[in-house]
C-alpha cells in the first residue's frame, strides 16, 4: 500500500483497483472479533488451569509456578504446530492464537519446519531465530527502559 501511495497509477489501474474493492466480499468482523476472544480467553484459561495445577499437586507458590506453566504452554503450542492442529486452530480463530507466549512458539516452531530441507544448521537454526532475535531485543531493551523509569522514579519520589 504504502508503494502505491508513492507510485502515481495509471487511469486504468485505478480503475482496476475500484472495481476490485466494489467485488471484495466484506470482512466479518464482529465474527472475527469474536473468535479471537473465545481462542485467546480459551488459550489463557488453560494457561490458569495449568499454573493452578502446578500450585495445588506440586506445591508451587503462585509466584514459582509461572515458568513451569510458561514452559508447558510453549511444549503445546510447539507440539500442535508440529502436529498441524495449531494452523488450523489459527486459521479459525485468527489473532486470538496469537496470545504471546503460544503465538511466539508456533511461529519458532513454523519457521523450523518450513526449513528443515535446508538442513538443520542453516536451516532450521538460521530461520528459527529470525523472528525470536528481535522479540528478545525488543523484551531486553523494554526491560532496561522500564527499570531507568523506575529507578528515576524511586530517586525522586
Amino acid at each position: 500500500m504504502a508503494d502505491q501511495k508513492k507510485k502515481k497509477l495509471t487511469p486504468t489501474q485505478q480503475q482496476y483497483q475500484q472495481l476490485a474493492k466494489r467485488h471484495e466480499p466484506p470482512r466479518p468482523l464482529l465474527k472475527n472479533f469474536v473468535r479471537a476472544f473465545l481462542v485467546g480467553g480459551l488459550i489463557c484459561l488453560l494457561g490458569q488451569a495449568i499454573q493452578e495445577g502446578f500450585i495445588h499437586y506440586f506445591h508451587f507458590t503462585e509466584k514459582t509456578a509461572g515458568n513451569p506453566t510458561v514452559a508447558v504452554l510453549i511444549f503445546l503450542s510447539a507440539l500442535l504446530t508440529g502436529l498441524g492442529v495449531y494452523d488450523r486452530i489459527a486459521q479459525w480463530a485468527g489473532a486470538g492464537t496469537s496470545v504471546p507466549v503460544t503465538g511466539f512458539a508456533n511461529s519458532i516452531a513454523s519457521a523450523a519446519i518450513e526449513h528443515r530441507s535446508e538442513g538443520f544448521v542453516l536451516g532450521v537454526g538460521g530461520n528459527m531465530f529470525r523472528l525470536a532475535g528481535s522479540v528478545i531485543v525488543f523484551g531486553v531493551t523494554s526491560a532496561f527502559v522500564i527499570g531507568l523509569i523506575k529507578t528515576l522514579i524511586r530517586m525522586g519520589g
